[in-house]
């Protein structure tokens, strides 16, 4: 058992993946950290040392003290894929979804969302089609997703200095 730290997160795409040391394959619960202590698949043991909470992406990195690299992969588990007949049906059972806050991964024709039977249930009394699964859960990140301490109100990516038209 060491002590060696990874306190940096580099975001999937940022990186090159091929240099990565080692892998860490996590279900969601254990992509969202901010301390504790892994052992990679490859047998790499290493803290998790981050300043606050985060979600590990697929494909982020977590760059260690000694400059390795262990790349995050999410595992499968189980999920729920919930579509509706229709796209608007779609967007307010997503409404629905979103007003509990519970975290999800969209795309154009379905929403996964962790396996919940209570949220189940609403979302068939709502008309939703559901369909438990297995598969890696990636949710979106989220508009504050980003934010680490001090903000520039006009660097922020939702707030337009005067002059500019939604970032043209």
């Amino acid at each position: 058992m060491t002590d060696l730290f990874a306190r940096d997160v580099l975001a999937a795409g940022a990186w090159d993946a091929a240099h990565a040391h080692d892998r860490i394959t996590l279900d969601y619960e254990g992509r969202h950290r901010r301390r504790y202590r892994y052992v990679a698949d490859g047998g790499l043991d290493f803290i998790l040392d981050l300043k606050q909470t985060t979600l590990l992406h697929n494909d982020d990195g977590l760059r260690l003290e000694d400059g390795r690299i262990v790349l995050v992969q999410a595992a499968p588990e189980a999920l729920v894929a919930v579509t509706a007949d229709s796209v608007d049906a779609l967007i307010k059972l997503a409404w629905h979804i979103g007003n509990r806050h519970l975290p999800a991964q969209l795309s154009a024709d379905r929403i996964l969302i962790r396996d919940d039977a209570v949220i189940v249930d609403m979302l068939l009394g709502l008309g939703a089609s559901v369909e438990k699964i297995i598969a890696p859960f990636t949710p979106e990140r989220g508009a504050y997703a980003h934010a680490h301490g001090d903000h520039q109100a006009a660097s922020h990516p939702f707030v337009f200095a005067p002059g500019q038209a939604h970032g043209h």
